[in-house]
Formats: structure tokens, C-alpha cells, sequence
């Protein structure tokens, strides 16, 4: 198989889940001989994930610009991955019109959709509801769903979700969560640093994603002085790449919280704490640092929406509360109580095992793709609403697209 992967950003999977997710992938469809082609839209990252690791070729692209047109056909791949709705949006039209054979899958890392309704549920000081995803997002990501082949979805809570309340066909979408190797989801405590050579909370999430940004916030203006006022000689340390000066501004060593920016080595620092702060108060999919706790034998304190699709039916590797007393109260006991402690350590290990591991997710999704490539036409032919959807982007954005780029033209 050849595939392109479209992207408007280059996977870093050190500063983000998105990034581990996506590094993830190229790593699964590298493992099964495929060629790969990562073809992004944004300039050069330092931290970037070395694709020469997995022979992925790196190609720079621009939205409005038929050079992709070339690149795509000499390429002629069997399939292209689009990294988010945005892409497919700018660049299905020019795959459909080149590469029409061509499996079309969509990664959503999470429901855009569902974020933006809970972010703005949360502005106006309501409860979210259902209806709040009726929303210009929606309207978007849902079509891009729709018309693509194939979309992973990482929660099985976006799953129900967009099968009960948007009504999407099941066969046009595939549960693929996090994978984590089996090294390390089994119990290696003799590895972990133990309770008494951990000391202190932290919190980690790339502050360019707004529920990190609000859930630092939070946590400083709300929670941490609750539990300050139990433990008064608590330490918090926040890590996150890409911290602005307006984050730097909230580092107070007198009050025991420190806004420490981007961590070199996540397992170092979640293995010096004790416990894993996340008081997410909204966002969609599955959380990266609250899986990377558990892969490092790191008990936390959650929200619901932090926990939600992560551990199916098991219980939960520390508390989730949404109450901020409740929060602190139990983020001081998991600190103070080791037998509590290395009971929620347990609990992590068993989501590891039974919810994440790679037997019970890479292979399926590997014969999905390779069935759907061989059965395409009937595919889409039952896809009635995707061919429509794809017929009316098809007469609008490719002739707004082909208007912008003669504009850009010198003479324009």
C-alpha cells in the first residue's frame, strides 16, 4: 500500500496526544510494509517527530495551490489519511479529482464539535446539552465525516455519540483509542519510583489547546487553593509546551505552584509526583496525560469529562469528581494515604491491560482498510449522503480554491 497522510501540522508526540496519536499510526501502517508520504501545510517544527525513523518521506504543501495536484498523481497513492476535518475540506476535492480509487480515511483525534459545545456551554456558566451540538463546527465535521471512506474515532463516547444524536452509519466509522505496548501496561512497580520517592502534584497539556489553557487556569484560581488550605506545604508543578507569557505570569513559588513550560521527559516529571491534577472542565476525546499517569504509575484526580471513554467499565486509577471541593479533598487523601495510593496504581495497570492493548486494536483496523480497499465501489454506493456531500463541495470549494489561487498569481 501507498499512503499519503495530509496534514496541516507536523506530529510532535512530545508535546501533544494528537502528536503521540499520530506517530501511532505511521508507526502501525509502517509496520505492515507500506510506503508512507507525511504531506503537511505548516512550516518545519524542531520537534518534530524524525520521520526518517519509519522511511516516511516529508513533502511542504500549500492549500490553493494545483502543484498538489502533480505531487498527488506521480504519487498515485492507494490511500490518504486526512489529519482533521479542516484538511479534507481543503484538499478532498483535489483526491477525488486525481486519485479517485484512492481509500479515503479521516483521523478527528476528537470531536471538534463536541469541544467547541462544551467550551461555549461553559462561557455562557450553563451545563452543556445535547442541542449546544448543533453548531456551525458540527455542520462542518460531520460532512467531512461523511464523505470520507473511513473515520477513526479515539472515544467510545464520540462513537455513541455520533451514532445516536447524528445519525452516522456505523460501517463509516472505526473505534481505534490509544495504543500502549505491553511493556508497559503491566505492573512493573519495580521500575516506579515508590510512594515515599515521590513527592508534590503536577499537571501537564500543551497550552495551545484551550481546555489545557482553562484547566490551568482552574486549577490555580480555584482548586489549588483548596488544597492549599489542607496541605500547606503542597507543591504544584504545571508543564506544557508552548506556554505563553500569560501563563508564565500565574508561576507563584510562594504559593507552591510553579508554571514550569515544556517538559523534556514526560516520564521524569509525572514519576516525581505523587499524584496527576486534571480538573478538565470541557474537551472531547481521550486525554494523553492522564494515560501517560497511568503508563508511568502515576494515580489522578479527574473530571468526568477528563475520564470520559477512557476506562470503559473499570474503576478509575485515583477519583473523578467535578465538585472542587471533592477534587481537593481527594487529590489530599491520594497524596497522604499510601495504601489509597497504591491501590489507584493498581487500577491504572488493569485500564492499561484491558483497554489499550495493541492485540486487540491494530490488527482490526489494518483489515478494515485492506477490505474497504477491495470493496470501494459497493462501499460508496451505500453512501448515498457522502456522494451528495461531495458532489456540492466539489462546486463550491474547488472553484473558491482555484479563484484564490489565480488571485495570488502576480497578475492576479
Amino acid at each position: 500500500m501507498n499512503v499519503l497522510i495530509i496534514a496541516a501540522i507536523w506530529p510532535e508526540p512530545t508535546s501533544s496526544a494528537a502528536g503521540r496519536r499520530m506517530v501511532g499510526l505511521l508507526a502501525l501502517f509502517h509496520a505492515q510494509g507500506w510506503s508512507l508520504t507525511y504531506a503537511c501545510t505548516a512550516a518545519e517544527s524542531e520537534h518534530c517527530y524524525p520521520f526518517e525513523e519509519l522511511s516516511i518521506k516529508a513533502k511542504k504543501i500549500a492549500v490553493n495551490n494545483s502543484a498538489f495536484d502533480q505531487m498527488i498523481t506521480e504519487l498515485a497513492p492507494d490511500i490518504v489519511l486526512y489529519d482533521r476535518f479542516m484538511v479534507e475540506e481543503q484538499f478532498s476535492w483535489r483526491v477525488e479529482m486525481q486519485c479517485p480509487t484512492a481509500v479515503t480515511v479521516l483521523e478527528t483525534s476528537d470531536l471538534h464539535c463536541l469541544r467547541a459545545a462544551r467550551q461555549r456551554a461553559l462561557k455562557l456558566g450553563r451545563d452543556y446539552c445535547e442541542s449546544d451540538l448543533v453548531n456551525d463546527i458540527a455542520y462542518r465535521e460531520i460532512a467531512s465525516i461523511q464523505r470520507t471512506d473511513l473515520t477513526l474515532i479515539i472515544s467510545s463516547y464520540e462513537i455513541q455519540l455520533l451514532t445516536s444524536f447524528f445519525k452516522i452509519d456505523r460501517s463509516l466509522m472505526h473505534y481505534f483509542p490509544f495504543i500502549v505496548a505491553p511493556e508497559k501496561s503491566k505492573q512493573h512497580r519495580s521500575a516506579w519510583p515508590c510512594y515515599e520517592q515521590r513527592q508534590g502534584f503536577m499537571s501537564i497539556g500543551n497550552f495551545k489547546h484551550a481546555p489545557n489553557w482553562d484547566c490551568v487556569q482552574y486549577l490555580k484560581q480555584t482548586i489549588w487553593p483548596l488544597i492549599r488550605q489542607r496541605l500547606p506545604s503542597a507543591e504544584l508543578f504545571v508543564y506544557g509546551a508552548y506556554s505563553p507569557a500569560k501563563a508564565m505570569q500565574l508561576n507563584k513559588p510562594a504559593d507552591g505552584f510553579y508554571i514550569k513550560g515544556r517538559a523534556d521527559d514526560a516520564k521524569q516529571v509525572m514519576q516525581a509526583a505523587r499524584v496527576c491534577l486534571a480538573p478538565l472542565r470541557f474537551g472531547a476525546g481521550l486525554k494523553g496525560k492522564l494515560l501517560e499517569a497511568m503508563e508511568y504509575g502515576t494515580p489522578s484526580v479527574t473530571s468526568t469529562i477528563g475520564a470520559e471513554g477512557m476506562c470503559g467499565e473499570l474503576p478509575w486509577n485515583g477519583v473523578i469528581t467535578d465538585d472542587p471541593d471533592a477534587f481537593a479533598k481527594a487529590a489530599v487523601s491520594l497524596h497522604e494515604d499510601k495504601s489509597s495510593w497504591l491501590e489507584a496504581q493498581t487500577k491504572g495497570s488493569d485500564i492499561l491491560q484491558q483497554c489499550y492493548a495493541p492485540d486487540d486494536f491494530e490488527p482490526q483496523l489494518i483489515e478494515k482498510i485492506i477490505r474497504l480497499k477491495e470493496n470501494l465501489t459497493a462501499h460508496r454506493i451505500q453512501n448515498f449522503q457522502g456522494g451528495m456531500l461531495k458532489h456540492h463541495l466539489m462546486k463550491s470549494t474547488k472553484y473558491m480554491s482555484l479563484w484564490i489561487e489565480e488571485k495570488s498569481k502576480p497578475n492576479g
